[in-house]
């Protein structure tokens, strides 16, 4: 259930469920609207909750290559 919620339920919230506040912001980051500045930084969080999710989770599942001579 963990694994769930860090790798789909933080991306999720980062992104949908704070678009409301984030349409509101009328800021910009180094010249570009902050809501695609936020949508684009979360193109790379949602990369980093994956990998997060994989190193606490999955990563002794995996078996290694056999390498046959």
């Amino acid at each position: 259930m963990l694994k769930l919620l860090i790798g789909i339920g933080i991306p999720y919230f980062g992104v949908i469920g704070l678009l409301p506040w984030v349409a509101s912001v009328e800021r910009f980051v180094l010249g570009v609207p902050f809501i695609y500045a936020w949508i684009f930084a979360w193109f790379v969080l949602t990369s980093a909750c994956m990998f997060v999710c994989w190193r606490l989770f999955d990563r002794d599942a995996v078996e290694p290559d056999s390498q046959d001579a």
